[in-house]
């Protein structure tokens, strides 16, 4: 009988590769299907992200109105396209959180072994905060997305004996759109402070070719003069990148305790958008594992960036509550680490014996099956149904663009923001009426309406306790007219 041997059967040379396809398919899927059930429509803070990007003009742009810049671009360009809806809203995230998830892969398979990067892969992209953040109709996606960018833009520069010009020229383009999202501007500083007291980084840095340095130098110049024009036709810009938009920079403490509260309470009776607890007690543990293991070697540039991201996201975390989902990123790269740790234990104990070896992946299949399946089943069903939370978001939006065809609309509230939808639809937006002898469609009661109108029906929704969501008005026609 012919001798099997293991490391020539099909799916034993290429599981990494099936691996990867899988997360990929699984993560594209999700990103694509998730956001149309997962939350019951729109929050404030989406209604004016999509507001204020609908009307971000070419002359706003030369004037220096560049916060968020690239985001709002994109996602005006969905708006205009798609028509005023959830689901374009929330597009630009969900091309940001396609991109994300593929840039940490390649950043964990980067810095650890396939086996370990694909089981952190899977454990992060597939968690609660990051397929939140990719159904986010804001630009705090972008929070994320441009450290992540950087750090798998620097490793491929450290880990080349000739980095490549490109690489070069795209770090520096990326710390140029970074510098204006909010709080990018500590992480550039960051940056440098990181490569200039890093020996191993400092040694890199002096060795690239002088050509791209002088041209990453001069792109990051001219990045700090747009930045300089920007404050000075906008003052109020540089209370943005610093803070951010509504923060309250004067409570910095209780601003910590507010962004922590869901990563350690397990009843989510908080004043957040986020679900608790942000991370599950198995991967919390995991992250935990991860940190103890890169004690050893701390100054290693790979072992020390983790620790000091955590202390970053704890001072942005200070000046505004919901900066706390920047820990996505350290937390990957310690997830990491415990697993590398947990597995070279493990091996350790039997280097030679293959069995032993096979016999954990069972264990370990089931450990990840608690890890990954509780947190989609948490993100689909908590932000339907639990009710501290359910609240934050209103599908008044998909409500009109189901109900409502060529009726004027009343739109006290966010008017701009369905003013947007005249430009794909029928419906008149107004923010006040005088008398016409026509249907008017309100968004609340009419209580200051003029004389001559009556309650004809109301437009209710299946999905929210106050599911009154449009009055309809019918004029009524008296004697004699």
């Amino acid at each position: 009988m012919k001798k099997i041997i293991i490391s020539k059967l099909f799916l034993y040379r290429y599981r990494f590769i099936i691996g990867y396809v899988v997360l990929g398919v699984a993560f594209v899927a999700l990103l694509f299907t998730l956001p149309l059930f997962a939350q019951n429509g729109l929050s404030n803070a989406e209604m004016d992200s999509a507001t204020s990007s609908y009307y971000l003009g070419k002359d706003g742009l030369l004037n220096g109105d560049l916060v968020d810049a690239p985001y709002r671009l994109v996602q005006k360009l969905a708006i205009v396209v798609f028509g005023l809806s959830t689901y374009s809203i929330k597009l630009p995230s969900i091309i940001i959180g396609l991109i994300l998830g593929f840039l940490l892969i390649l950043l964990l398979n980067r810095w650890f072994k396939s086996n370990v990067s694909l089981l952190a892969s899977c454990l992060i992209i597939l968690s609660t905060p990051f397929l939140f953040l990719a159904g986010n109709g804001t630009p705090l996606i972008m929070l994320v997305f441009w450290p992540t960018l950087l750090l798998w833009l620097g490793s491929k520069i450290q880990g080349e004996k000739r980095p490549k010009p490109m690489y070069c020229f795209m770090f520096a383009i990326a710390l140029l759109g970074s510098v204006f999202t909010p709080y990018m501007i500590y992480f550039a500083a960051f940056c440098v402070l990181f490569v200039l007291f890093q020996p191993h980084l400092r040694f890199v840095a002096k060795s690239l070719p002088k050509l791209p340095l002088a041209m990453v130098i001069i792109i990051v110049l001219a990045g700090f003069v747009a930045l300089g024009i920007s404050v000075h036709n906008h003052p109020e810009t540089i209370s943005e990148l610093l803070f951010g938009n509504g923060s309250q920079p004067g409570n910095f403490w209780n601003n910590i305790a507010a962004g922590l509260a869901p990563v350690f309470s397990w009843h989510h009776n908080l004043e957040s958008v986020f679900l608790a607890p942000l991370v599950s007690l198995p991967t919390f543990a995991l992250a935990l594992i991860g940190l103890f293991s890169t004690t050893k070697g701390f100054f290693a540039s790979r072992n020390s960036i983790a620790s000091i991201l955590l202390l970053f996201c704890l001072i942005i975390t200070g000046f505004q509550p919901q900066a706390v989902v920047f820990a996505i990123l350290p937390f990957a790269i310690l997830i990491a680490h415990g697993l590398k740790y947990l597995l070279e234990k493990w091996y350790g104990l039997f280097p030679e014996n293959p069995y032993a070896r096979i016999s954990a992946l069972m264990p370990l299949t089931v450990l990840f099956g608690f890890m990954i399946i509780p947190g989609l089943l948490q993100y689909i069903y908590g932000y339907r149904y639990n009710p501290n939370i359910a609240n934050e978001f209103s599908d008044t939006l998909n409500v009109v663009r189901d109900n409502l065809n060529d009726e004027m609309l009343l739109a006290k509230d966010h008017y701009d923001f369905y003013k947007i939808l005249e430009t794909k639809s029928e419906i008149k937006i107004v923010d006040k009426i005088e008398n016409t002898e026509s249907e008017v469609a309100v968004l609340g009661k009419w209580e200051d309406g003029p004389e001559g109108y009556e309650l004809s029906r109301i437009i209710t929704s299946s999905t929210r306790d106050n599911s009154d969501i449009i009055y309809i008005y019918a004029y009524i026609i008296t004697e004699g007219e």
